[in-house]
């Protein structure tokens, strides 16, 4: 798997996970969408990632390290209140969203390393 296709695959987890948390509740709150929009702009970069374009990987990985972290308190809430559909949604979005960042780190150093044996030949 490469940074592109991890982004992808998150972005279709959050906007799915999030879109679903949102519709399916009784008193959606609009917070619930956060992971929506943020899989929305995360697709719209995923050519750019394709691509190598070094400043939309690196905003998409601000963005991936944002919503992961965002969304601890969401689970925090899930667990209080034993919502075990909610943690297994909440807990989708941060394992893709880790997988995410660990392929953009490979990514950002096999290219470092490339660049490197460049100047280096």
């Amino acid at each position: 798997m490469n940074a592109q296709t991890a982004n992808l695959i998150n972005a279709v987890v959050l906007i799915s996970m999030g879109a679903w948390g949102y519709f399916g509740s009784i008193t959606p709150s609009p917070t619930a969408l956060i992971p929506v929009f943020i899989g929305v702009i995360l697709i719209v970069f995923n050519n750019g990632i394709k691509y190598d374009n070094k400043v939309i990987a690196h905003i998409a990985v601000v963005l991936t390290l944002l919503i992961l972290v965002a969304l601890v308190k969401p689970l925090t809430g899930r667990i209080d209140a034993g919502d075990n559909l909610g943690i297994a949604r909440i807990g989708l979005m941060m394992a893709t969203s880790s997988i995410a960042m660990v392929m953009f780190i490979k990514s950002f150093r096999d290219a470092r390393k490339a660049r490197q044996a460049r100047e280096n030949s």
